[in-house]
């Protein structure tokens, strides 16, 4: 695999629970202070922190952590709301925001909710329609917007964020279309499994072999075109710990 242009490495951690502000806090300021770039959090309805206010906390807390999600989920907040959060945390922050967002993936979050989980298509064209909405929110002056899923009449969003004319998108995917969306309008690309199962199974695991991913890559490289130079890629690294205790790690 072959990158013809190098982009100093950035690395961040992915956090979600903690059980009183001062353990969230604590975690935050350990994090900046070992030297990472950014702090992250999922979107889901499982056992974590609501990331607005959790992403807020770590802001106000710190100095030179970026904050993020990994990412928000364009169906469970309309995008008009989502934006004016997005850009208040912006602000607040002082422009450390990075915008991580996706189509959604996760079918019992969708069947928790009462959410319906419809086909990745219809997904993927809502998610697309809502991150246009987002970017033009946080652009100056008041538009207008007519999709199939989305309708906006003369809206000017406020506040407006500090990084113009957004702050860094980062969209992950691990499909043809996602990916060369992504190439064509993020900041930052997540290479990701293939999700279409709606859970991390051996589908999505398959996909993200070496040959995969160098696959993946090859999707963003020709859809992104000039703009190649622009995008930094962003992967999550897992740790597993190999043993030969078989039936310890059967019992869990």
């Amino acid at each position: 695999m072959s990158f013809p242009h190098i982009r100093p490495f950035r690395f961040g951690v992915q956090c979600s629970r903690a059980s009183s502000r001062s353990e969230w806090i604590d975690l935050a300021r350990r994090t900046e202070a070992n030297g990472f770039d950014c702090l992250t959090m999922p979107d889901h309805f499982t056992d974590q922190l609501a990331p607005v206010p959790a992403l807020q906390a770590v802001a106000d807390a710190t100095t030179t952590l970026r904050v993020g999600a990994l990412v928000w989920d364009n169906d469970y907040k309309h995008p008009v709301v989502l934006a004016k959060e997005l850009a208040t945390i912006d602000l607040l922050s002082e422009g450390r925001l990075e915008i991580g967002i996706g189509a959604g993936w996760m079918i019992s979050d969708y069947e928790r909710a009462g959410i319906p989980y419809d086909a990745a298509g219809v997904r993927i064209d809502r998610f697309i329609e809502g991150l246009e909405i987002i970017k033009r929110s946080m652009n100056d002056g008041a538009f207008s917007f007519s999709g199939k899923h989305y309708t906006i009449s003369n809206y000017d969003g406020l506040p407006k964020p500090v990084q113009r004319p957004c702050p860094p998108i980062l969209i992950g995917g691990g499909g043809k279309r996602v990916l060369s969306f992504a190439a064509r309008e993020a900041d930052i690309i997540g290479i990701n499994g293939t999700m279409t199962a709606g859970v991390v199974g051996p589908d999505a695991i398959s996909s993200m072999t070496a040959d995969a991913v160098e696959e993946k890559v090859n999707i963003v490289r020709t859809a992104a075109g000039p703009r190649l130079a622009d995008i930094e890629m962003n992967i999550r690294a897992f740790f597993v710990k190999v043993t030969d205790d078989a039936a310890g790690t059967i019992s869990g």
